[in-house]
This record gives C-alpha cells, structure tokens and sequence, in this order.
C-alpha cells in the first residue's frame, strides 16, 4: 500500500489562508463587510470557528490580509504587463492590463475595491495600507513617464508626478463607477479606452499603435 505523504504545517497553513481568503472575497463581493464575521469565515471555509480568529486575530486582521492579498495578485499582474515597458506603452498596458484583471477576476476585484473606499474613513485600520500602495501606484506611473522623457518619446515639459495623478484618479474614478453598473461592462471598457486616449494628449503623442 502506499504510503500517504503528509504535508507540512506550514503548508496546511498556506491551504487554509488560500481557502478563507476565497471565503471572504466572495462574502465581501456579494454582502458587503458589515455582517462578515470572522466564525463564519472559518466554518465556511471547512474548518473551526476559531481558526480565522486565531490566524487573523480580529475582523480588521482579516480584512487587512485579504487586501494585501489581492493587491500582489494584481501586482503581480501589472508587472507580467509592463515588463520590458516605459513611457505610453507601459501606461497603455498597465490600463488594458486593469481592465482585464477586474473582467476576469470580478469577486477579487469587487472585494478589493470595497475595502479601498471603506479605508477613506480616519479611523479605518486599511488607510495607511491604502494610501501606501496608491503612493507606489502613482511612482510607478513617474518612473514610466521618466524613463519616456529620456527616451525622447515625451517631452521634457512634461510634469510626471501630476500626469501620474491624473492617472491614478481616473483608474479610481472608472473603477467607482464599474461598482456601481457592474453588469454595463461595455461603457467600463470604453472609459478604458478614452483615458488612454486622454493619456496620450498628456504626454504629448501623437503617434501611436492602436490595440
């Protein structure tokens, strides 16, 4: 007979967070965070009651591991996008690379975002976790619109940091209204399509390959 081969702890482990992480995106995408508890997250989950209180301490625990969670996901993914990019291709990329993520992945992407607009709150627990990742957000966006200056692809007159503002408010801005039409994905992708139009006049270009 063979032997059964025993995993490890801190495999268990990484199966169990995998397991409540899915539990609580589809609870926060579906119902919201108010009435999410952390039992109820364990027991639907497949395990104890107590085990998401003892891994994750309290609700704010929680929650702060399912954002972190989604935010390298999707980092992951910005990265795979813009790998190799600089200037108005790795902006275009990291646009398409957005809108992609959010349609094929819309519980992670709901979930995420529900929790970014609930950190706006002073007393919110997420709101220097959020504030930090929009910060390097908008420094990504700098690097790409400094690297497309040295190039010589965008002028030098062009003010990176503000551009890169622009850019992250109106990521945020679509991604407010996709929240609230969910199902109207044609007119979501079309905002997508018009910010990298509006990208471009930005930066200055005037030639450019069409997707």
């Amino acid at each position: 007979m063979a032997q059964t081969q025993r995993i490890s702890h801190a495999e268990r482990t990484e199966i169990s967070d995998a397991k409540m992480l899915a539990t609580t995106v589809k609870h926060i995408a579906e119902h919201g965070t108010a009435s999410l508890t952390l039992k109820d997250i364990g027991e639907q989950s497949g395990y104890s009651r107590g085990l998401a209180g003892y891994r994750f301490g309290n609700k704010s625990g929680l929650l702060e591991f399912v954002f972190r969670a989604v935010a390298a996901e999707w980092l992951e993914a910005l990265k795979s996008a813009t790998n190799n990019k600089t200037g108005e291709a790795a902006i275009s990329a990291a646009i398409d690379a957005h809108y992609e993520y959010c349609l094929e992945t819309p519980y992670h992407f709901t979930a995420f975002y529900t929790l970014w607009f609930e950190s706006i709150g002073a007393e919110s627990p997420l709101q220097k976790v959020v504030t930090n990742i929009h910060q390097r957000r908008a420094k990504d966006v700098v690097e790409w619109i400094n690297a497309g200056i040295n190039d010589g692809e965008i002028s030098p007159d062009i003010n990176a940091e503000e551009v890169a503002n622009f850019f992250c408010a109106m990521i945020v801005g679509i991604v407010y209204q996709w929240l609230l039409s969910p199902t109207e994905t044609d007119p979501i992708q079309s905002l997508y399509q018009d910010l990298k139009r509006t990208m471009r006049n930005k930066l200055g270009i005037t030639k450019h390959n069409e997707n």
